[in-house]
C-alpha cells in the first residue's frame, strides 16, 4: 500500500514496475527452463561458467543474472554470482525444497491469456465460459497436479500435524485431491487411517502414482468423477477440501458443503485450506491479492474472510467453525465441525 505518511515526493516509478511487470515473469521462467540456479548453486560463479553450464550464450547470461540480482533473486559481489537463502532453498533444482515446477502451471499460456482479458472479466463479473478450467476432465488439472505438488509438502504437513494434534484420523474423505499430497500425508501421520481421494479420474492417476511412492498405495483409494454429483459415501471422521471454494459462488459452495456435512458422520471435522483476506479485503497482501486470479480463470469464484467461510458452513449444517492457529503461510486452515 502506497506510504501516505512519507515526504517522497510522487513517483511514477510503481506504476512503471506495474506496467512491466511481465518482464519479471519471463525472466524467471527463462532462468528456471535454463538452470540457471542451480548451476550457480553448483559453483559456477561468473557469466562464463553459468553460460558453459547451461549452454547459452555467455552475454546474455551476464544480462539476465544481472538482471535477476537487481530483482533479489541473485547476489553478485566482485563479479561472481551466489544465490541468496530463498534462492537457494526453493530455486535450485536439486534442493528438497523446490517449487520451480510450479510455472509450468502457473504462467502458463492458458492463466495468462485469462489476465489479458481482465478488463473483458471486469465487465462481466467474471471469465468467459471459453476459459474457465472447471469442465470435466480438463487437462490443466493433471499439469496443476503433476506441477504443484512441490509447492504444497509443507502445508500439506502443517495441516497433518495440526490435525493429529486433536483427533486420530480413520476414514478420511480427500476431495479435489489433485496431487494426492493432503490425503497422503495424513495417512503417513496416521498409521491407521484409509484415505479416499476425489477427483477427476485423469487427475486421481497422478494421485495413484504419488501413493504408491509414498508407501500409502494400500490406504489410498480412489473416488473418480465430480466432487457435486459423486457419491462419497459416509462415515467419514475428516474431510479434507483444500484449495477448492475459492473456485464458486456462496451458493455453490453451501451446495457443496452440505454433500460433504452428510458424508461425515457426527462430530466429524471438515479441514477447509484457503487464502483467507481480512474483512477489509485488501490485507493480508497475497491472500487479498488472489480474488484476481479467480476473477480472471472462473465464472464465479472469490476469496472468502473466515466470517464469510463460517456462515456458509455453518448454512450448509456444520455446528462449529473454528480458524486453526496451525501456521500456513499465506493460507488458513479453518476447521468445521459436525
Amino acid at each position: 500500500m502506497p506510504d501516505t505518511g512519507s515526504s517522497a515526493p510522487p513517483s511514477p516509478e510503481r506504476f512503471f514496475n506495474a506496467v512491466n511487470a511481465f518482464q519479471l515473469t519471463e525472466a524467471m521462467k527463462a532462468a528456471l527452463d535454463l538452470g540457471i540456479f542451480t548451476a550457480v548453486a553448483q559453483g559456477n560463479a561468473v557469466p562464463s561458467t553459468i553460460a558453459s553450464r547451461v549452454s547459452a550464450n555467455e552475454r546474455g547470461v551476464r544480462i539476465l543474472c544481472d538482471y535477476l540480482t537487481v530483482q533479489g533473486f541473485l547476489s553478485k559481489t566482485d563479479g561472481s554470482y551466489s544465490l541468496p537463502p530463498d534462492s537457494a532453498l526453493f530455486l535450485d533444482s536439486n534442493s528438497p525444497a523446490y517449487i520451480g515446477s510450479v510455472v509450468h502451471f502457473l504462467a502458463n499460456d492458458r492463466q495468462r491469456e485469462n489476465h489479458r482479458q481482465i478488463a473483458d472479466a471486469v465487465r462481466r463479473g467474471g471469465c468467459a465460459d471459453t476459459q474457465t478450467p472447471l469442465e470435466p476432465n480438463d487437462p490443466v488439472w493433471v499439469v496443476f497436479a503433476r506441477q504443484m505438488m512441490p509447492m504444497m509438502r509443507m502445508p500439506a504437513q502443517m495441516i497433518a500435524t495440526a490435525l493429529a494434534k486433536e483427533a486420530p484420523a480413520r476414514k478420511v474423505l480427500d476431495i479435489a485431491a489433485g496431487h494426492g499430497i493432503f490425503g497422503i500425508t495424513v495417512a503417513q501421520h496416521n498409521p491407521g487411517a484409509e484415505i479416499y481421494a476425489a477427483d477427476w479420474p485423469n487427475v486421481l492417476e497422478v494421485a495413484k502414482e504419488n501413493a504408491e511412492q509414498a508407501g500409502v498405495a494400500d490406504r489410498h483409494h480412489l473416488i473418480p468423477g465430480s466432487a457435486f454429483e459423486t457419491d462419497f459415501g459416509t462415515g467419514y471422521d475428516l474431510a479434507l477440501i483444500t484449495n477448492f471454494l475459492h473456485h464458486f459462488d456462496r451458493d455453490t459452495c453451501i451446495s457443496f458443503l452440505r454433500r460433504v456435512h452428510m458424508a461425515l458422520e457426527p462430530g466429524g471435522r471438515a479441514a477447509i485450506l484457503e487464502f483467507v483476506p481480512n474483512a477489509d479485503r485488501v490485507t493480508p497482501a497475497m491472500p487479498a491479492s488472489f480474488s484476481l486470479i479467480m476473477l480472471a480463470s472462473t465464472p464465479s469464484g472469490d476469496t472468502y474472510t473466515f466470517s464469510e467461510l463460517s456462515s456458509m458452513a455453518q448454512a450448509a449444517g456444520f455446528s462449529r467453525v473454528i480458524p486453526s492457529d496451525a501456521p500456513m503461510g499465506a493460507e488458513q486452515l479453518v476447521i468445521a465441525y459436525k
